[in-house]
C-alpha cells in the first residue's frame, strides 16, 4: 500500500516492503518477517540491519531469546527525506564545483561541445549560477534596462553573490540614460563596464563568455530560452571578438560620478 511513496521518500524496495510488513504487524523476529515479505533470510536480516542504522527500526535483544523487531515512528520516515533533500543539495553543490574541468575533459576526449538547454525564470538562474562558478573572469553583452525590466530581482541577487565571490565581470552594454543611471554604483569592486553607441542593434538576448563556455540568455519575457556551450574554439573566438570591441569602444563614466 505505502510501498511506492516509500521508495520516494528514499528506501530501497525491500526496506519499504520490510518496514510497512513491521507497521502492519507489529514486532516480530526475523524470520516471520522473511516469511511475511517473501524475502530471504539472509536478505531479511541486511535489511533490518539497514533500516535499524537509519533509524526506522528498533531492535530488542533478550539474553536466551530470538531478536525482535518494531516499527520506530513514521515521522522518522520524513527525517529520512529531509536527510536526502540536504545531501542532493550538498551534491549539486560539490558537482557545481568540479563541472567545468570535467567539461573540458569531455571535450578533449570527445571533439564535441557540450551543449545544456533551459527554459524559463530557472533556466536563468541555473546558467547564472554556472557563472558564478567561473575561475575567470567574465565578459558579456546586454541591454542593462531589459534585463532590469524581466528580471531585475534575479539579477539583483546575482550581482550581490558574484561580488561576494569576488568574480570580476566586464560588460559592452548600451547606452542609454537608464543603463548610465543604473550602473554608476553597480559592484564597481568587481565590475566594468562600457557603452555601445544606442544607434547599434537592440540587444535581444545577453551573452556571458567564461571558463571556456558561452552563455546565452534571451531576454523576451514570454519566451526565454537559455543555453550553456562548452567548447574551447567557440569561446576563443567570442572572446577574441569581446577584446577586438572592448578596445575600440569608449568608456562611458555613469552619470553622477
Amino acid at each position: 500500500m505505502y510501498e511506492q511513496t516509500l521508495t520516494q521518500a528514499g528506501l530501497s524496495e525491500d526496506q519499504a516492503r520490510v518496514y510497512e510488513t513491521l507497521l502492519k504487524h507489529g514486532n516480530s523476529p526475523a524470520s516471520k518477517i522473511s516469511t511475511y515479505t517473501g524475502l530471504k533470510r539472509g536478505l531479511t536480516y541486511k535489511v533490518l540491519d539497514e533500516l535499524e542504522k537509519a533509524g526506522l527500526i528498533i531492535k530488542h535483544e533478550k539474553e536466551g531469546s530470538v531478536a525482535q523487531f518494531e516499527p520506530a515512528h513514521p515521522l522518522k520516515l520524513k527525517d529520512l527525506a529531509d536527510k536526502k533533500t540536504r545531501e542532493a543539495a550538498d551534491a549539486h553543490v560539490a558537482l557545481d564545483g568540479i563541472i567545468s574541468p570535467l567539461i573540458s575533459d569531455f571535450n578533449l576526449v570527445s571533439g564535441r561541445p557540450g551543449v545544456l538547454v533551459y527554459e524559463g525564470l530557472d533556466g536563468i538562474k541555473k546558467v547564472l549560477n554556472d557563472t558564478l562558478t567561473s575561475k575567470t573572469e567574465i565578459c558579456s553583452y546586454g541591454d542593462i534596462e531589459a534585463i532590469v525590466k524581466n528580471f531585475g530581482d534575479i539579477n539583483k541577487a546575482y550581482g550581490i553573490k558574484r561580488e561576494k565571490l569576488g568574480i570580476k565581470r566586464r560588460g559592452l552594454l548600451l547606452d542609454t540614460l537608464f543603463a548610465r543611471e543604473y550602473l554608476k554604483d553597480y559592484h564597481s569592486a568587481v565590475t566594468e563596464n562600457r557603452f555601445i553607441r544606442t544607434e547599434a542593434v537592440p540587444f535581444k538576448s545577453i551573452m556571458n563568455i567564461y571558463d571556456e563556455k558561452i552563455a546565452y540568455i534571451t531576454l523576451q519575457p514570454e519566451k526565454i530560452i537559455c543555453a550553456i556551450i562548452a567548447n574551447k574554439d567557440i569561446y576563443e573566438m567570442h572572446q577574441c571578438l569581446f577584446e577586438y570591441l572592448w578596445n575600440i569602444t569608449e568608456q562611458i563614466k555613469p552619470l553622477h560620478e
